[in-house]
């Protein structure tokens, strides 16, 4: 209820704001503005959503197996860690806005190019999070695995790998934020459907309201995405819960 109440407050003095003549309403609309055009639009916005949603779902899992095997990789091997890393680090320097038009000159238009993009935006976050659990394992159950004579495989598997859920599910929220906007970026960059294409469209025609409920409608969708992740994690992972006290 609290962030609802703080939605709320905020959209009054929004209102009140542009009503009071603070800013231009073809610059910016009040909140009943946007909400004529989200419902008068809402079959638009519905089907260009659709697609969004479809680019962003999958970007995301390409972004968390991939994140989440080279990240078990870079922990299993030093000459991966030094050869790899820092060439993620100097990816997350590329501005988007610059790889996105080359994907789609390289790789045509299709969905392909639009994953690829979304995956480099999302991509990161998976792999450092996931890479600092995998290194913060307690060393005593390491020492315990190798009184047992376990092998290094079986070492991974039963205590490495599970340690390493909490950071991959940590990258996976943040991916799911981060990937709508790699997709709005991918769609602005060459589409004929989509919530980022969509926004291209409406600002060029200065249909203010419409581009500020598309901007809504993927607000509202990152939030969705982090709070399903947020419960899938608490369903998958209750012993983590359990560890800070909290109810799983």
């Amino acid at each position: 209820m609290l962030p609802a109440a703080v939605i709320v407050a905020l959209l009054g003095l929004w209102e009140l704001y542009v009503d009071l003549g603070g800013a231009d309403p073809l610059v910016l609309p009040p909140p009943h503005a946007v909400a004529s055009a989200l419902y008068s639009n809402r079959s638009t916005l519905w089907k260009n959503f659709l697609v969004t949603a479809q680019e962003v779902v999958f970007g995301i899992g390409v972004a968390v197996v991939a994140g989440f095997a080279l990240s078990v990789a870079i922990h299993l091997s030093d000459v991966l860690r030094r050869a790899i890393l820092p060439l993620l680090i100097a990816s997350q320097a590329i501005p988007i806005v610059i790889v996105a038009p080359l994907f789609l000159l390289w790789l045509g238009f299709g969905i392909f190019p639009k994953l690829l993009v979304i995956a480099l935006v999302a991509f990161f976050p998976v792999v450092i999070t996931t890479l600092s659990a995998l290194e913060t394992v307690d060393p005593a159950l390491i020492k315990l695995m190798r009184t047992f004579d376990a092998s290094r495989w079986q070492t991974l598997r039963r205590v490495e790998l599970p340690a390493a859920l909490p950071g991959l599910f940590t990258g996976a929220k943040l991916a799911a934020v981060f990937s709508v906007i790699g997709a709005v970026f991918a769609e602005q960059a060459g589409s004929n459907s989509g919530l980022g294409y969509l926004l291209t469209v409406t600002e060029a025609q200065l249909l203010v309201p419409e581009a500020f409920a598309a901007v809504a409608i993927l607000s509202g969708f990152a939030i969705v995405l982090f709070v399903l992740l947020s419960v899938a994690e608490r369903r998958a992972l209750p012993w983590a819960y359990q560890s800070k006290g909290e109810p799983a």
